[in-house]
């Protein structure tokens, strides 16, 4: 006795449901980098009392330090997760970081430069994070300087990190030099 085989229909794919949901996917995704940007744009047009920041000096003087690396941010001074993005200091960049004795030039390709003068230096450490970065603990190179009436921490990582330790004695050194010449 011969059985015949059992039917077996072909799967169907549902192509305008599959297509559907790429698509809705698709859209989701791109309502979410859409917020990010708003919530960008929204911080730095509540940070819009900064002041511009200064450009650096056509002659600053002689070289103290020189150094390369990344420039990570910069933040509210004492407020590591508080970033600042008005005038583009909530760029990540490289950098190359001068320091002389009128202060710190910071040259970021890509980015917008800025310069701090030796009077606004307000101290230099080492610790392990700022707003989206955190390293090991001693990894990243923290300047606090003010702007304006505002104290900002800005964060550099050198491409040779067992340097940044001379950048910190360095810089507070200076920073002591000039409180005692002003007083």
């Amino acid at each position: 006795m011969i059985v015949a085989a059992e039917q077996k229909s072909a799967e169907v794919t549902d192509w305008a449901a599959r297509i559907g949901w790429v698509v809705g996917l698709l859209a989701f995704v791109a309502f979410v980098y859409w917020l990010m940007r708003q919530g960008w744009k929204w911080r730095g047009s509540l940070q819009s009392d900064l002041p511009e920041l200064p450009g650096v000096p056509a002659e600053p003087g002689d070289t103290k330090l020189a150094m390369t690396g990344r420039y990570h941010g910069s933040t509210t001074a004492g407020q590591w997760l508080d970033r600042i993005v008005a005038h583009g200091l909530g760029t990540r960049s490289r950098v190359e970081l001068t320091l002389t004795d009128s202060g710190l030039a910071v040259v970021r390709p890509g980015a917008q430069d800025f310069f701090v003068p030796v009077g606004a230096l307000r101290e230099a450490r080492l610790d392990k994070g700022i707003a989206g970065k955190v390293l090991a603990e001693g990894g990243l190179l923290i300047v606090t300087w003010a702007h304006g009436d505002k104290l900002i921490d800005s964060g550099f990582r050198s491409d040779h990190a067992a340097g940044q330790s001379e950048w910190v004695d360095t810089l507070n050194d200076m920073i002591k030099t000039t409180e005692g010449t002003a007083r």
